[in-house]
């Protein structure tokens, strides 16, 4: 059974930092990718930042601010994200693209406030 577990969500001050981790356990085989996705009250899951061996992807918001990395050897992957806005308040999801499967981890909520 896959499962994928997130840390490193919180509240923070606008202008802040967290780095999100996803930890990939169980038997998976063949990532395609991997990344961050988020979801704001009200609003649809968006793509975040994306990660493969050709590189990372991001979405116009965050380019620039957040940078997504993988340690293969753990199958982890993270996301570093800098100068948060109040608009990066959402839940983050962990996905992982396989051949034949997308898996999601149950979310960690990040909170920009002052």
């Amino acid at each position: 059974q896959v499962q994928l577990v997130e840390s490193g969500g919180g509240l923070v001050q606008p202008g802040g930092s967290l780095r999100l981790s996803c930890a990939v356990s169980g038997s998976i085989f063949s990532i395609n990718a991997m990344g961050w996705y988020r979801q704001a009250p009200g609003k649809q899951r968006e793509l975040v930042a994306t990660i493969t061996a050709g590189g990372g992807n991001y979405a116009d918001s965050v380019k620039g601010r957040f940078t997504i990395s993988r340690d293969i050897a753990k199958n982890t992957v993270y996301l570093q994200m800098n100068s948060l806005k109040p608009e990066d308040t959402a839940v983050y999801y962990c996905n992982v693209v396989t051949v034949g499967n997308n898996y999601w981890g149950q979310g960690t909520q990040v909170t920009v406030s002052s």
